[in-house]
């Protein structure tokens, strides 16, 4: 069984390009630190699935954030890929998170993906948190934002998360009896399937009778991106006057990563650090001598 992969396909006569992914350890180390009911978790497994497959489809070093807001039980579920696939996500909840419709579990919210290019700023893409599940809103912001007819499948349980996205080619836009062709036979898929199958196995089941081109493994990994050095400059934007009333309430700082609950340690004098390092980057920047 392949274990936390990243695998690519084409279909080499039809103009439709796909990947599959399946996550184990490094879905169970992604969780760890995340709360919730059942429903919360495997929600959280479809949304790192689908960062994953997403980030495959980016041709740039960098990372694809995908983030969920909304105002009902289900406050914010982040997922985060890089070019290199590593993945950490967070989730946040307010009381217990029922099954059901990305409205009944979200409320009022929005779904922003972003595109994070290591060497350019980023850009984002918002659609409605609106339709069944996670695969059909980021559907709709494919559609709006790509114009790429895309289909995504997502499952997650408690010790594996998948996922398999098809879209068609660019120069093959016009070649839609292929298209719907290759979309009726993925809709056959199940959920058992897409969580026990092998990605040569899954294909065989649903397109044996197409011509598919599987490319090279790609292993994925849980890994959490945060380091002192992003903290240090996240409390430098709070300012004196903020880091002055947490000593005094405290006597030092504390932050936790919410991805993967990392403590960092700042006293007195770490604090009184970072604020001379602060002024000597503000002189630096404004060519100020002193």
């Amino acid at each position: 069984m392949e274990e936390d992969i990243l695998r690519r396909f084409i279909f080499e006569e039809c103009g439709v390009r796909g990947e599959w992914v399946r996550l184990s350890d490094s879905w169970q180390n992604a969780k760890l630190n995340q709360h919730g009911n059942a429903v919360v978790q495997e929600t959280l497994g479809q949304a790192l699935a689908a960062a994953v497959l997403l980030s495959a489809t980016i041709k740039f070093e960098g990372s694809v954030i995908m983030q969920a807001q909304g105002d009902g039980a289900f406050r914010t579920l982040v997922a985060q890929a890089t070019h290199d696939r590593k993945i950490r996500g967070l989730v946040r909840h307010a009381g217990e998170v029922q099954s059901g419709h990305l409205e009944s579990m979200f409320g009022e919210g929005r779904l922003v993906l972003t595109i994070r290019p290591d060497n350019a700023d980023p850009y984002q893409g918002i659609v409605p948190l609106k339709g069944a599940n996670l695969a059909a809103a980021l559907q709709t912001y494919f559609v709006q934002s790509e114009q790429l007819d895309t289909r995504l499948w997502l499952f997650a349980n408690e010790q594996v998360a998948a996922g398999l996205l098809l879209q068609e080619l660019p120069e093959h836009k016009d070649f839609k009896t292929d298209w719907e062709r290759i979309v009726m036979l993925a809709d056959t898929l199940t959920a058992p399937e897409m969580l026990s199958l092998d990605c040569e196995s899954l294909l065989r089941r649903l397109f044996h009778e197409e011509k598919v081109r599987l490319f090279d493994a790609e292993p994925v990994r849980f890994e959490c991106t945060c380091s002192k050095q992003k903290i240090e400059y996240a409390l430098r934007t709070l300012g004196q006057q903020e880091l002055a009333h947490l000593l005094a309430e405290k006597g030092a700082v504390e932050v936790g990563c919410e991805f993967c609950n990392k403590q960092y340690h700042f006293d007195r004098i770490d604090v009184q650090k970072l604020l001379a390092d602060k002024l000597s980057i503000y002189r630096a920047d404004t060519g100020t001598q002193h």
